[in-house]
């Protein structure tokens, strides 16, 4: 049960800052769907109604204890292979990709909810072993128990959601512990083996990369040629609606490349350049501003958190967060090859808004059960 006193610590602002998020986001949304005139709000009203399942979600999490959910990470863990499992056999094909379970009208992406599940048996694993985070023993079965996730959504294929949770559990086992010998000793191998395989990959015959994933990187790094012409040609796109905005935007709908539809994707991926044409500058930094404000709010509570096991949920939620939003405007912006990853709280779609959602839930819930509250 929830006490008056931990009541009294419910994170209402980190709240209203997602509220402010998924409100933009609803807004953009409605612009990417209102193409020449023909305004479809069938993405509006789903993203309102996927916010508002989200919230639940969000309360759910919030007061269920978190160390209940911890006792529960094994069969968690199970849970989420099992879904991945179904997604190989029993997913759903769009765009040459299988990575979604149709629930009769619903469909539902496993990977985004395996997210949570690895934060959560990541983070209890590590502190059930923190005394022997150091063993090699220790490491190597984390790593396996890692591994075989990856594995399923590398076979859907989904290569960013996969470095999501490489990035989640790096910064889990750094802030579980970790010696700095072997912190230096994977920088010394990983940047070789970085640079090396970014030049193999270059070799048409490589093995490494699917053909379209390659040729992904390569337009980035040959922007300037023919070959690759159409696989930078939605960067691009995104690139001029994103510098066409200048400081204040052009205003709601009046976005050109959104609405002649020259931008691909508007209302998911690329949901950062439709705010980027039509609100400018300043549409942009806002919604980086209240992300990174989600982030900071995160991070201030986990630093008051009882236990290590609070403390690692909300690195593992906020490194998520913080991830996804790189990644996403690196993409829009041109730093980043062409992958497919939401922007938090922002892009259309259930399945990722739910497990944000989720995720701010269990802020909430290691805030309220923190060493002492905050304004």
């Amino acid at each position: 049960m929830i006490s008056n006193e931990q009541l009294k610590s419910f994170d209402v602002i980190i709240v209203l800052l997602v509220t402010a998020l998924v409100g933009i986001g609803i807004v953009a949304i409605s612009s990417a769907q209102h193409v020449n005139s023909g305004a479809d709000p069938i993405y509006v009203r789903r993203q309102i109604m996927f916010f508002i399942v989200g919230l639940i979600l969000m309360l759910i999490s919030a007061f269920i204890d978190y160390h209940i959910l911890g006792e529960l990470y094994i069969l968690a863990y199970i849970a989420g292979l099992a879904l991945l499992s179904a997604v190989l056999f029993l997913g759903a094909d769009a765009k040459g990709a299988v990575r979604w379970l149709e629930i009769g009208p619903i469909r539902i992406q496993p990977s985004e909810f395996a997210k949570i599940i690895i934060i959560l048996f990541m983070s209890k694993l590590i502190d059930s072993k923190k005394d022997k985070i150091n063993k090699l023993s220790t490491l190597i079965l984390l790593v396996v128990l890692l591994v075989i996730p990856v594995g399923m959504i590398l076979k859907q294929p989904d290569l960013s959601t996969s470095l999501v949770f490489i990035a989640v559990f790096l910064v889990l086992l750094y802030i579980g512990g970790i010696s700095y010998r072997y912190i230096v000793i994977t920088f010394l191998i990983a940047v070789p083996l970085f640079v090396i395989s970014l030049i193999y990959i270059q070799n048409p015959n490589q093995k490494l990369l699917k053909d379209y994933q390659r040729d992904r990187i390569m337009a980035m790094i040959h922007r300037d040629k023919e070959e690759y012409s159409d696989d930078y040609f939605q960067t691009e796109q995104s690139i001029h609606a994103i510098g066409s905005g200048q400081l204040y935007g052009k205003g709601l709908y009046k976005g050109t490349l959104n609405q002649l539809s020259y931008l691909p994707e508007p209302h998911t991926d690329f949901i950062f350049s439709v705010i980027g044409e039509e609100f400018g500058f300043v549409g942009c930094m806002s919604v980086i501003g209240l992300i990174l404000m989600i982030i900071l709010r995160g991070i201030w509570i986990a630093k008051d958190a009882k236990d290590p096991l609070g403390k690692l949920l909300i690195v593992g939620v906020v490194t998520m967060i913080g991830f996804q939003t790189f990644v996403n405007i690196g993409v829009v912006t041109g730093l980043l090859p062409n992958t497919g990853i939401p922007l938090p709280f922002v892009s259309a779609g259930g399945s990722s808004l739910w497990s944000n959602m989720i995720g701010i839930g269990l802020i909430l819930n290691v805030g309220m059960r923190r060493k002492k509250s905050f304004f």
